[in-house]
């Protein structure tokens, strides 16, 4: 992790406690210069690289979520790939807003990752998650509602930062593929920001 005197603003998301609240205000105090610091600063490739992947794997996908969306990164590159039918989600509204203004999206709404979405079983061809897989965010669990919401022979396609790789997401990924509830597609290195992520690929499976 950067050192506070480094970039503050990250030094206080990576330190958050992953209380929604806390969460929320963190980033409605980032959103206005959130894609100059990850972007312009850091080098945030990862956006591009889950586009990239998704469109590798499942071009002919007809209905995107971009879980987590943010400012909306994602869904620009998703969009330059040919996806037109996406939508996106996020626990912060004022990231929504800008993630609005980029008008890629066919709705947007706001979710918290750390409990059950709203949206139906089998909902979307895929489901893209970009940066919300890290530190005080989003924890293994969360990959089972985005699974839930995948339909079967879809894919949840997303990056999980490589130092919290280690908090017990490929045990979970295991405990998925043990009950019938997911198959480990592939799990590869890839560039994220500053530092890598763990990039997975995931498939749901018809219970």
């Amino acid at each position: 992790m950067e050192k506070a005197s480094e970039n503050p603003i990250l030094n206080r998301i990576y330190t958050m406690k992953g209380e929604p609240d806390e969460v929320r205000d963190a980033y409605k105090d980032w959103a206005t210069s959130y894609e100059k610091d990850t972007v312009e600063d850091m080098g945030y490739i990862a956006p591009k690289v889950v586009a990239e992947k998704l469109s590798s794997i499942l071009p002919d996908a007809q209905k995107i979520l971009d879980a987590g969306c943010g400012t909306g990164l994602a869904g620009v590159e998703l969009q330059e790939r040919g996806f037109e039918a996406i939508d996106g989600m996020d626990i912060s509204p004022e990231m929504l807003a800008l993630a609005d203004d980029k008008g890629v999206y066919q709705a947007l709404q706001t979710e918290d990752m750390t409990r059950a979405l709203s949206y139906g079983s089998n909902s979307y061809d895929a489901v893209t998650c970009v940066g919300t897989f890290t530190h005080a965010h989003v924890g293994p669990q969360g990959f089972d509602e985005l699974l839930r919401i995948t339909k079967p022979e879809g894919y949840v396609v997303a990056t999980v930062h490589e130092d919290v790789w280690k908090d017990g997401y490929l045990r979970h990924f295991d405990v998925l593929e043990q009950a019938d509830k997911a198959r480990i597609i592939s799990i590869e290195e890839a560039p994220y920001h500053l530092h890598g992520c763990k990039l997975c690929v995931l498939e749901p499976l018809a219970i």
